[in-house]
């Protein structure tokens, strides 16, 4: 299709404008924004159960990964009107509104934006005050890689089962591995930030030459950085199955312990869209328990 033309799709009974659809979003492999719109409409079924109601924040790349991106907090005016809002952080105490994204159809919408990124907060819109997940993002200072991420990643979840939590990971899609906790019970942003702390802290005593909690990223050489922060009321987290803006095209993929373990002896943990939606269908959604499963985070 020529540069600037419209095409409408039905996605169930909504009906979508997308235009530039040739547009090259990825120009190292020749990714389209058409094939950008074809992962988010596939892989919709097992994404949206993990960012649905919540606030979501865009982040788009309307010329590409190669030029310059921005964060969209505030949802366009522009949205269709089945696109629902819910009023999030802001500056200050004024809230704005985020975009929601409930179903598929805006799922797509939001792709046609070129919103390459998705990163949605730990509390759901109905109450976002409460979180229903605790994350963990391990973030790897060079030369430290995957490969060290993995076997702090394993540490993390072995502490964890000390105190009865069950804990389930997912790449970044960028260098690093993230391990989330399920509450889907009441809990404070407070009190997950404590205990997020709390056990970075208890890895980096026992392991001084492999973690640290602190921010200051001049101590980060070779370690891996457990952030805890990510828990903040006003902070988010890459979703589950969004792609990233690397040079070639990856996905942030849930991933089993045992491919963790596999990981922290060297295997590969990358996946882009067309390995994601192989998994997906070979494996089903290896997230889908941290969706509705309760836990308690005992006292820090």
């Amino acid at each position: 299709m020529a540069s600037g033309e419209r095409v409408e799709v039905r996605i169930g009974d909504r009906t979508v404008s997308l235009s530039n659809l040739n547009k090259v979003l990825y120009p190292e492999v020749g990714f389209t924004k058409s094939q950008v719109i074809d992962y988010y409409a596939r892989i919709a079924p097992v994404m949206l159960p993990h960012i649905a109601g919540r606030c979501m924040t865009l982040r788009r790349w309307p010329d590409g990964v190669d030029a310059e991106s921005f964060f969209n907090k505030r949802c366009p005016n522009h949205r269709p009107d089945w696109v629902e809002v819910s009023v999030g952080p802001g500056d200050g105490d004024q809230g704005i509104p985020y975009c929601r994204i409930d179903e598929a159809a805006a799922l797509v919408w939001t792709a046609n934006l070129a919103a390459l990124e998705l990163h949605g907060p730990m509390a759901r819109s109905v109450d976002i005050e409460a979180p229903t997940i605790l994350v963990f993002d391990l973030d790897p200072g060079e030369p430290a890689g995957m490969i060290e991420c993995c076997r702090v990643g394993l540490a993390l979840r072995d502490l964890l089962s000390l105190v009865g939590l069950e804990s389930w990971a997912k790449t970044s899609g960028s260098k690093g591995l993230q391990v989330y906790v399920p509450l889907n019970s009441p809990h404070t942003h407070s009190h997950a930030s404590r205990f997020a702390l709390a056990a970075g802290q208890m890895l980096a005593r026992e392991k001084p030459e492999q973690v640290l909690v602190e921010m200051t990223k001049k101590l980060r050489t070779g370690k891996i950085f457990v952030d805890w922060s990510q828990n903040s009321r006003h902070k988010t987290t890459i979703s589950p199955y969004s792609l990233r803006a690397k040079p070639t095209p990856t996905v942030s993929t849930p991933v089993s312990w045992e491919e963790v373990a596999a990981g922290a002896e060297g295997e590969a943990l990358s996946f882009g869209p067309d390995a994601v939606l192989v998994r997906v269908q070979e494996l089903g959604d290896l997230f889908a328990e941290t969706a509705t499963m309760q836990q308690q985070l005992p006292g820090v």
